[in-house]
């Protein structure tokens, strides 16, 4: 029996890993499938008929490609969530205010999931959608949830993840994040300094519930040019913080 379990453990593994890989090729056929999650391409095929015949591959041209039955669990599963049911409408309202991008992100496995986006009319184009995933420590969004969480969690992400460096600016050393996320917890505020993305700074402020646990973030991105001085470090905090206060005070009274 334990080596049936084992067996469809593997099975499942496979099958999401070969989901991932069509997601990151944007679409692939079955030998560009099969050497990037290195299987054998007999095995791939089964998985890909398998997911095709429940609706969540579509094939055109040769390639497989996810189907939009995926589109479908997300969006549910999004609706269902208790933060962005209260949330969205005041990104929203902070993209409007601001004229740049919004966002609005929780904390799953360790990992930052962006779960709503908005954009104002002066707002850059980015290529972060909603579903990615990121490392904590690399985002406003992320660092500030990071601060809060307690401490035995936020080590363990820390051990188990490493600090990545993803641009130049990323902070890699982990006594500077320590002293970073201490400041954070001080003030209830976090900035990007172009530590994800290359010429994009931010400023996220956390969520709380009502006992006082983080449950997210939000925050205001902008290009560096005009994210500076007492408009970066004064006045879009006082913004961020203000409509997570009103979220807060949404969801404790929904």
């Amino acid at each position: 029996m334990a080596e049936e379990g084992t067996t469809g453990i593997q099975a499942i593994d496979r099958t999401f890993g070969i989901v991932e890989a069509m997601i990151e090729l944007e679409g692939a056929g079955v030998t560009e499938l099969a050497n990037h999650v290195d299987l054998p391409k007999s095995t791939v095929h089964h998985h890909l008929l398998t997911l095709e015949r429940a609706g969540y591959v579509v094939r055109e041209n040769g390639e497989y490609q996810t189907g939009l039955k995926f589109l479908r669990a997300g969006e549910r599963t999004r609706g269902q969530h208790a933060l962005y049911q209260v949330a969205h409408p005041e990104v929203e309202k902070l993209a409007e205010k601001t004229d740049e991008i919004s966002g609005l992100m929780v904390e799953e496995h360790g990992e930052g999931v962006f779960i709503y986006r908005d954009s104002g009319s002066e707002a850059a184009h980015i290529d972060t959608g909603i579903g990615d995933r990121v490392p904590l420590h690399c985002t406003a969004l992320g660092k500030v949830i990071l601060a809060h969480l307690p401490a035995d969690r936020r080590d363990g992400i820390i051990d188990r993840d490493g600090l990545a460096r993803i641009t130049e600016n990323t902070i890699t050393d982990e006594d500077v994040l320590r002293e970073q996320l201490e400041e954070i917890r001080e003030r209830k505020i976090a900035f990007d300094d172009e530590e994800r993305l290359n010429g994009l700074r931010s400023v996220a402020a956390p969520v709380f519930d009502a006992t006082g646990q983080v449950i997210g973030s939000i925050s205001v991105a902008g290009p560096t040019h005009r994210m500076q001085g007492a408009y970066f470090y004064e006045e879009l905090p006082e913004t961020v913080l203000g409509i997570a206060n009103v979220i807060e005070l949404n969801i404790q009274h929904q």
